[in-house]
Order: C-alpha cells, then structure tokens, then sequence
C-alpha cells in the first residue's frame, strides 16, 4: 500500500467518526435541540466553538492553522497545503451559498418559535419571515424571543446566543460551519500526516466533530443538514488535493513511501 492510499484510509475514517453522530440521529429521527440550557456554560462555551466559523473569526481559525503548519512543516509541503486550503475554502463558500438558496429550508429555532404560543404582536410566521429584508429578520427573532420569556420563562438564552440567532438568518440547508470546519480538517489533515503530525490531527479532528455538535445542539442546524454538509465537504477536500497535486506534485519519496 502506498504512502498515500494509507494517508486517505485513514482520513477515511476520520470522516466516517464526523458523520456518525448527524447519521444516528438522522436514522433515528432525533435531534439535539431543544436539548440543553442555553444560558448554562455549556451552552457558553459552544457558542465560541461555534464563533471559531463564523465570519469574520473564521478566518483567523484558517490563519491559525496555517501559521501552526508553516513552523512545524517543510516549506515545499506547507505550499501545497496553502493552496489546497485556499481552493477548498472559496469551493465550500460558494457552494454553500448557492445551496441555501436553492433548498431554503427554515432553521431549527426559526420552526420552534413559530411553533410557541407567543403574544400576537410577537408571533413568528415562518412564510413572512423569509419575506423580510435582513434588518427586518433580525427584529422578528428579537421580538419572538421576548415573547418567549412571557410563553417559556423556563427556557433562557445566553446574551450571546441571543445575539447569534437574530444574526443568523439565512436558511438552514446547508451547514456552512460544518462545510468550512471539515473541509479544513480533511484537507489539512491530508498535509499534516504527509508531515507526520497526527497530534495536530486529532486536534482538527476534535474542533471539527464539535463544530457540528455546536450547530445542531444551539438550534441553528438540523442532523441532515449537518450529515450532508460532512459529505459535500470530504468531495470538496478531495477535489481540492487532488487539483493541487496535478499542479504542484509532490516529491514521490513523500506520496509513495510505503507503509506496513
């Protein structure tokens, strides 16, 4: 087996553990929220795992990663997986956005707080929702959620969560922090096992596996969204290896050197 088919079993299965927890909960039809407090500290702190995607924070997560790998790998490697990120991160980008516009599907929060019996003035119609500009989006949520302390005192939101949900108001399908997070996880792991860092690995690994938690458990994405979003971002990652090997190789002691 070549040095290269063994790296991308391996990333195979560091796939396959992304998509596991989306893939039981869509077999099952389960999901994760409402399931956890959302003014704990648990709630706290998955909303900054969260923010580690979201624009403008997203890209200092890609700088973080690059600037971790530009130390610790040879230069010629660490080129390639620049580029390879690069490529990757405008491909998942732009197919994110196209996709939400073409799906349109209704956040997980946007369908619970229709769903909740809020005073007239503050109800939420998930039909004049979507008509809204996003300034006017933004206002809905916020009057629902105040309407939501009269309805469900029981259930608070952390001022940031708060903030986060009359922030996102796209639609739902698909999950561009799934997307963003494992597409830079395959496609940097690829570079960082060539390098021999597995510990770098199972650190992207991590990161990413909670940045789908976080998405389904605050109420902002659903299992399908989350499962597809891991499987559009492993063809992305591959594509995007794949093209930067075509034009840059790699020395063939580095991609061919056997493994027991």
């Amino acid at each position: 087996m070549t040095h290269s088919a063994y790296l991308f079993r391996r990333l195979g299965l560091a796939w396959l553990l992304l998509a596991s927890i989306p893939s039981l909960l869509l077999l099952t039809q389960n999901q994760l929220f409402p399931l956890i407090d959302l003014h704990s500290h648990l709630a706290r702190t998955l909303y900054w795992i969260t923010m580690t995607g979201t624009a403008p924070y997203g890209m200092a997560t890609v700088l973080f990663v690059l600037a971790i790998a530009y130390r610790l790998m040879p230069k010629a490697l660490f080129m390639s997986l620049f580029l390879a990120i690069s490529l990757s991160q405008i491909i998942s980008l732009s197919v994110s956005h196209t996709l939400k516009s073409y799906f349109k599907e209704p956040r997980p929060n946007l369908v619970f707080l229709a769903k909740q019996a809020l005073p007239t003035n503050e109800q939420l119609s998930l039909d004049a929702f979507y008509q809204l500009d996003k300034q006017g989006r933004s206002e809905t949520i916020s009057n629902a959620l105040d309407g939501l302390k009269v309805a469900e005192p029981e259930m608070r939101l952390d001022s940031r969560i708060h903030q986060h949900w009359e922030n996102e108001i796209g639609y739902s399908f698909p999950s561009g922090h799934t997307i963003f997070a494992v597409t830079l996880v395959l496609t940097a792991s690829y570079y960082l096992l060539l390098a021999g860092l597995p510990s770098l690995v199972i650190a992207l690994w991590s990161w990413g596996l909670l940045m789908g938690l976080s998405r389904m458990l605050l109420g902002m994405h659903w299992p399908q969204d989350v499962l597809f979003s891991t499987f559009l971002a492993a063809f992305i990652s591959c594509l995007s290896v794949f093209l930067v090997s075509k034009l840059r190789p790699l020395p063939q002691a580095l991609v061919n050197k056997p493994k027991p």
